[in-house]
């Protein structure tokens, strides 16, 4: 057990101490879900997103072994550039420690760390989910079971609708994960603002929503995790059309190619970076940068809240 502990960035430590608000990003977008050299730099403006909005950025990995939250620019610059950096979920996060790895941590992985952290507050791009298929294939991301009994807000733009997005919502439902929309009823679907579904709740902003996380802190109930599900505008996100024709082509090549389990994600991003001449990159990149604004906003209301109890 001596090689499996969490190391803070200076930065987060203090923040932490001193109560300051402190966002959790994950480092999966870094190694695998941007091409280099751009994963780099956007990961540095995440950061920044997040700074200009008034709080301080956990990115979470691993460098050698050791689990870091907070990681500084030589060791994000490690994760973004250096080869056969892994894909850790929850349960590779044992494994990779005492095997010495440098590795990405996903949504769930950055979810169970930041709660264990002490971090109230998650940004990432999209959620994975229930992919296609998979009442024949049992594939589902554990980013739902995570957050089913992981207390952390995460802020997304839905779930990628690479994923059957109504089952997803389904099994959210089941699992106890509550759902609200940021100024919309509709359920986003990462690259479209709207991904079909309606939603039972939304807040309308940060305080609203920091008002929620409090709201179930004081009740004494056991929650899960809060999606606060952030889309796009409309004139932001992907076109409709190019989204449907990139993903029917995805998909007949994911099943020409034999490719399952977690290489999906990865594979289909990757095709519709390509397929769509770096047009969804540019809206993965507004997507994330949008949430990590919105989640500092939130961690910085939600952190003003005792104070203002106590006046």
């Amino acid at each position: 057990m001596t090689n499996f502990h969490i190391r803070y960035g200076t930065e987060v430590a203090d923040a932490l101490r001193d109560g300051r608000p402190v966002v959790a990003l994950e480092s999966t977008i870094v190694s695998h879900g941007l091409p280099r050299p751009d994963n780099l730099r956007v990961a540095r403006q995440i950061e920044q997103a997040v700074r200009e909005a008034g709080a301080v950025p956990a990115t979470i990995g691993m460098v050698a072994g050791e689990l870091v939250v907070g990681l500084d620019d030589a060791q994000l610059t490690r994760l973004a550039t250096v080869d056969g950096v892994s894909k850790l979920s929850v349960r590779d996060l044992a494994v990779a420690a005492a095997t010495g790895a440098d590795g990405a941590t996903t949504v769930a992985a950055t979810s169970a760390v930041a709660a264990a952290a002490g971090i109230g507050v998650f940004a990432t791009g999209g959620l994975g989910g229930v992919h296609r298929e998979a009442a024949q294939t049992f594939d589902e991301s554990a980013d739902l079971v995570t957050l089913a009994r992981t207390p952390i807000a995460v802020v997304c733009a839905g779930v990628k609708s690479i994923l059957d997005v109504g089952a997803t919502l389904e099994r959210l439902e089941t699992l106890g994960v509550s759902v609200v929309g940021y100024r919309t009823r509709r359920f986003p679907g990462f690259y479209l603002t709207d991904a079909g579904f309606d939603l039972d709740w939304s807040v309308d902003s940060p305080e609203q929503v920091a008002a929620v996380l409090a709201a179930r802190a004081e009740q004494g109930v056991h929650h899960g995790g809060l999606i606060v599900a952030n889309p796009l505008p409309v004139d932001e996100q992907l076109d409709p059309a190019l989204h449907d024709r990139t993903l029917a082509d995805g998909l007949a090549m994911l099943a020409r190619d034999g490719v399952t389990g977690k290489a999906v994600t990865p594979f289909l991003l990757a095709h519709f970076h390509s397929a769509t001449q770096g047009a969804s990159l540019a809206v993965n990149v507004r997507i994330i940068l949008r949430n990590a604004d919105l989640a500092a906003r939130i961690a910085v209301a939600a952190a003003r809240r005792p104070a203002d109890a106590a006046a």
